[in-house]
């Protein structure tokens, strides 16, 4: 599993612009699905036979896109204007390193020293619109040659692993929850399933929705990552959801108010099997459930997601055990859906 996270991570892929890592999904579980289709939006759609056929039809669903960088502006100067795609904090833009374009120039997101800040700014993070990347042009000529607008940049991050369990990288969000659905795909599952792996996520494009009229399920499981903040000086009521706690499981967030069934049903199931699972104590953020609970005619939906530290930065930070603690308990959600 940490080497398939590693594997999923260390591709680039932001919204619209998936296909790194949808080609390597496909070739991961070519020879395990029983059927595979990309749609109009470039959602991977597919099928697994179990040994079952289920009751009920069961859709997994996570996303492939992560958060980056889109060139907007060559300036004269040889430095990249740009914009990001999807929710990134300026604090964690400022002096890192990026990966530009499909030739993946090395290029750095500039910051004033601290040297050449007036004093009464020295405590205030720059804007966004006054930071450029850096690809060491020196010209707008020099740089065109290399680069164009619409053009992607993308963390250049290393993965790590680190203390007792723990994964360093970009893009956990959500190649953890890629990975635990080609692990599901690889098995010899109990029922059959459809598993979709969306686009657009990050810019909330709704294209799971899509995927979700195509399968037209009875119910959804979402997979995904979310933030965790089970850090030193955050309120308890503030810390959303814990690391080595097991799954987070969703009640409400800013797109959608789950089926208190369905939120039962997970941590009972959870609770039963001796999985460990925790509620994700915050209404905030967002994810594909909002578009595929809405979806023909209504699809009952759950969200059990990997808890994540430092989200949409270039040094997400999850738990191995989690990953699989969150993967016992969605293949256990097929199980009591499928036959619900």
């Amino acid at each position: 599993m940490t080497d398939l996270i590693k594997r999923l991570c260390l591709l680039n892929g932001t919204s619209g612009r998936e296909d790194e890592v949808r080609n390597f999904i496909i070739n991961e579980i070519k020879d395990y699905a029983d059927s595979l289709s990309v749609d109009n939006l470039g959602n991977l759609i597919v099928f697994k036979k179990g040994r079952k056929r289920a009751k009920n039809k069961i859709m997994l669903d996570a996303h492939m896109d992560e958060v980056a960088f889109m060139i907007t502006c060559i300036n004269s100067d040889g430095t990249l204007s740009f914009e990001s795609v999807g929710g990134i904090n300026t604090a964690v833009m400022t002096g890192i390193p990026v990966s530009v374009g499909k030739d993946k120039i090395s290029g750095v997101i500039g910051v004033l020293p601290i040297h050449l800040t007036p004093k009464d700014k020295k405590q205030d993070l720059p804007s966004k619109s006054s930071l450029c990347i850096d690809i060491g042009a020196a010209s707008y000529e020099e740089a065109r040659k290399v680069v164009s607008p619409g053009d992607c940049a993308y963390f250049d991050s290393d993965f790590v692993q680190f203390g007792d369990g723990y994964l360093k990288s970009k893009a956990l969000d959500d190649r953890a929850g890629c990975a635990m659905l080609i692990a599901l795909i690889k098995e010899e599952l109990e029922y059959d399933a459809y598993f979709t792996f969306s686009a657009g996520e990050e810019v909330g494009y709704g294209a799971a929705g899509a995927a979700a009229f195509t399968v037209k399920p009875d119910y959804a499981i979402v997979c995904e990552t979310t933030t965790a903040a089970d850090l030193a000086g955050v309120d308890e009521n503030k810390k959303v959801c814990r690391l080595k706690c097991g799954g987070a499981v969703s009640f409400m967030d800013r797109r959608t108010v789950y089926s208190k069934d369905m939120f039962d049903l997970a941590l009972d199931t959870a609770n039963k099997l001796g999985i460990p699972a925790q509620p994700k104590t915050m209404v905030a953020g967002g994810n594909n459930a909002g578009h595929i609970h809405k979806t023909a005619g209504g699809i009952k939906t759950v969200t059990v997601s990997v808890p994540c530290r430092y989200l949409h930065s270039p040094s997400c930070v999850v738990s191995v055990d989690d990953v699989y603690s969150s993967l016992n308990l969605v293949r256990a959600l097929i199980g009591e859906l499928a036959d619900a």
